[in-house]
């Protein structure tokens, strides 16, 4: 299937998804086989001009029995440890996870140096800048920031431990100045929507992510990479995808999501009513509607809630 030039507009509904670990294996392959391409990445971050991409130390989590969970990219620099993911799922958990792989490179790094914990001099570590890069389908700012202190319990108590992640939109057509100045995530990000395209218009699978390379291809998008590495890049997009078991997981995950919101709904509704009947000094209602549901349905139905 043929195209005149880069495709911009994507009108149709997406009716199928790819699989949400397909991408992440595509985005960690293409930054860390390319230095140079992580250093521009870096760069275009944190607004620097850094030229020499062989001071990038890579620390990257790898597969092993003692390592319970592993990262996206993980690397070293003037000072500082990047912790790079990649998400096409919106998971508000990210920040715990971040915290889990900040301590497993500590741990890398201490041991690395020889150096002991408990020592009487202070061990110099480098200042963590944990990144998310997100382009799944929910509705998401340019930029926001995760904060591990939104997952603790009491909110009433200054925690003595924070964790923040900024989470960038890479979705094709986001961040225009951070992809201007990072020409392998556009180009990424651009790859992604071509498939999606092909994907929506009815191709079988395969047959849609090689109309995807061969698009690619013809148009520079991704070109050494796609040219160099074709049969790898099509084995790993097609590795781990599992249609049934994907829209599996997305119902579940809406289930689980309406599941949070009723029960958000019915405790914003209790609220409510209690404030209400308080107001009304009827305390003997109030303590029989927390203890019979059905008291409780005719209070809400008097009400109006």
């Amino acid at each position: 299937m043929k195209r005149n030039g880069p495709i911009r507009r994507f009108r149709m509904p997406w009716r199928r998804k790819v699989h949400r670990n397909v991408k992440d294996r595509l985005f960690r392959f293409l930054f860390e086989k390319d230095k140079e391409a992580l250093l521009q990445l870096y760069n275009a971050l944190n607004g620097t001009n850094y030229h020499d991409a062989s001071e990038l130390q890579i620390v990257t989590i790898e597969n092993a029995v003692y390592v319970v969970m592993k990262n996206d990219l993980a690397f070293v620099l003037a000072g500082t440890l990047n912790l790079y993911e990649h998400q096409s799922t919106y998971n508000p958990n990210i920040p715990v996870r971040f915290l889990i792989y900040l301590a497993e490179e500590y741990q890398k790094l201490i041991e690395r140096a020889e150096v002991s914990i408990y020592g009487s001099t202070r061990i110099q570590l480098p200042t963590p800048r944990c990144v998310v890069f997100y382009n799944g389908e929910k509705d998401s700012p340019e930029e926001s920031v995760l904060k591990l202190s939104d997952a603790f319990a009491n909110k009433e108590r200054q925690a003595d431990v924070e964790l923040q992640v900024r989470m960038l939109n890479i979705n094709y057509g986001h961040n225009k100045e951070l992809m201007d100045r990072c020409r392998t995530l556009a180009e990424y990000a651009e790859f992604v929507a071509v498939s999606r395209q092909y994907i929506n218009e009815g191709m079988k699978l395969q047959e849609a992510l090689n109309a995807a390379i061969d698009y690619c291809l013809e148009h520079g998008i991704l070109y050494e990479t796609l040219r160099e590495h074709r049969s790898e890049v099509l084995g790993m997009l097609l590795e781990e995808f599992d249609v049934d078991k994907y829209e599996r997981t997305i119902r579940m995950e809406g289930v689980e999501q309406g599941i949070q919101q009723g029960v958000q709904q019915g405790i914003e509704r209790t609220n409510r009513l209690t404030k209400l009947l308080l107001a009304q000094n009827r305390t003997e209602d109030l303590k029989r509607s927390l203890e019979d549901p059905e008291y409780q349905a005719a209070l809400f139905h008097e009400f109006d809630l």
